[in-house]
C-alpha cells in the first residue's frame, strides 16, 4: 500500500524520517527547498495559497499524487501515535509522530483518520465562527451548498450547531476518500470565492478559504459516513497558552479577530 502524507510548509525546517512524509513547499519563495515538492508544480492553485492555506497542497495532491493512501499535515503539526505529548520538546514530540505502521493498522478498520475534535464547550461552531472570522464567508458556503448540493444541506445545519469540530484540514484516508471530498470542496468554495469581497479584509482574514474548510470537512464526511479514527495533534513547537486563552475570551467579547 503507497502512502504519501504531505507536509505543508512554508519553511525549511526539520521533517519526519519516513518515507511516507513528502514535504511540500508553498508560498512565493523563489528558492526551492532541498528534498522538497513544490505546490506549484503540474495542476496547481499555488497562487491561491494567501487565501487557501494548506488547500493548495491538497489540491495539488488530487491533481498530481497517485497514491493508495493520502494525507495532509503542517511543519508545526502532526497526527501522534496517541499521545498528546503537551510537555515533551519539540525534539521528543518528532518521536511521537504518527508511523506508517500505526496508519496501515488503523486503515485496516476505518477510512480515514482525522484529528480529535476541538470542543468549544459555550458555543457552537457557528458562534464560534462568527466570534473568530466574518460570517460572511460561512454563509456563502451554504447558499453555494443548497444551490448545488442541497442533500448536504441537513449535515451542515447538524455540523454548524454542534459544539465539536475536527480542525486544522489535517486528514489521512484512503485515496478515494481523500480524492472525492476534495473534488467536492474544490466545486464549492471557487464558487464563494466569485460572491465575497475580502478585499478590506486583514491579511489573517484573507485565509478565509482554509477556514470554511474546516467546517465543511465534516459536513462532507457526516453525509458521506465516513468511518474514521481520531488522533490527538501533536504541536512542535512552544504553545504560549496564556496568550492563547487571553485571545478566546476577547474574541467571544468581540473585541478581537486574530489567530488563538
Amino acid at each position: 500500500m503507497k502512502t504519501e502524507i504531505y507536509v505543508v510548509s512554508h519553511k525549511n525546517v526539520k521533517m519526519p524520517s519516513e518515507k511516507v512524509y513528502i514535504p511540500v513547499q508553498v508560498g512565493k519563495n523563489t528558492e526551492n527547498f532541498k528534498g522538497f515538492e513544490r505546490d506549484n508544480t503540474g495542476v496547481n492553485i499555488s497562487a491561491k495559497n494567501p487565501n487557501y492555506c494548506e488547500l493548495t497542497v491538497q489540491y495539488w495532491a488530487w491533481k498530481n499524487r497517485i497514491a493508495d493512501v493520502k494525507g495532509l499535515v503542517h511543519y508545526r503539526r502532526y497526527f501522534s501515535n496517541g499521545k498528546a505529548a503537551f510537555f515533551k520538546t519539540p525534539a521528543e514530540k518528532f518521536n511521537e509522530i504518527l508511523t506508517s505502521n500505526k496508519i496501515a493498522d488503523l486503515l485496516e478498520e476505518n477510512d480515514a483518520i482525522l484529528p480529535r475534535k476541538r470542543n468549544y464547550y459555550i458555543e457552537t461552531s457557528w458562534s464560534h465562527y462568527e466570534h473568530a472570522h466574518h460570517i460572511e464567508g460561512l454563509e456563502v458556503a451554504k447558499e453555494v451548498i443548497g444551490e448545488r448540493y442541497p442533500e448536504y444541506i441537513p449535515s451542515f445545519e447538524e455540523v454548524v450547531n454542534r459544539k465539536a469540530i475536527h480542525m486544522f484540514n489535517m486528514m489521512i484516508a484512503k485515496s478515494e476518500v481523500f480524492d472525492s471530498y476534495t473534488e467536492w470542496l474544490f466545486d464549492i468554495l471557487p464558487e464563494v470565492e466569485k460572491r465575497v469581497d475580502i478585499s478590506e479584509y486583514s491579511d489573517y482574514e484573507k485565509r478565509i478559504f482554509g477556514f470554511i474548510s474546516e467546517i465543511l470537512l465534516d459536513v462532507w464526511f457526516e453525509k458521506n459516513q465516513i468511518k474514521y479514527a481520531e488522533l490527538p495533534v501533536l504541536f512542535i513547537g512552544k504553545q504560549n497558552w496564556v496568550r492563547k486563552i487571553g485571545l478566546f475570551f476577547l474574541r467571544k467579547m468581540g473585541l478581537s479577530k486574530k489567530a488563538v
